[in-house]
């Protein structure tokens, strides 16, 4: 019972990962000292993407099904919404490619704004100075 709830724990842990990999550059736009924490994540999700390698949150959770003497993912809310989106059926080395670049791009257009943000900013305070 108790690894059956810590490989749901794991795979909500790893979804949770997925979206701020994908969607924190977004919540870095309101608290840029969060890109400190969000882009080596996102180099390390990227990176398990195009280089294929595995989530170590995934042989984790196949660990703990195992001891929970579970074969699969059916049943449970977990199992059923979260499971297929981290683990799609027919995920090729295609696919992954096109995830990781997918992430980096996201990633990239987001951080290219808040640079241009922090760009004007700095133009804006550089003209208060020299106007006063």
């Amino acid at each position: 019972m108790l690894a059956g709830f810590a490989a749901d724990l794991v795979v909500a842990l790893h979804f949770a990962f997925i979206l701020f990999v994908v969607a924190g550059g977004l919540l870095a736009l309101r608290w840029p000292r969060l890109a400190w924490v969000h882009l080596p994540l996102v180099a390390w999700g990227a990176g398990i993407e195009l280089i294929g390698w595995v989530c170590p949150l995934t042989p984790l959770e196949n660990v703990l099904r195992r001891a929970a003497g579970q074969a699969g993912y059916a049943g449970g809310f977990i199992d059923h919404y979260l499971t297929p989106l981290i683990y799609p059926p027919g995920l090729t080395r295609e696919h992954q490619l096109a995830l990781g670049l997918f992430v980096t791009i996201v990633n990239v257009v987001i951080y290219g704004m808040i640079a241009l943000r922090r760009c004007r900013l700095r133009q804006r305070s550089r003209g208060e100075v020299a106007r006063s």
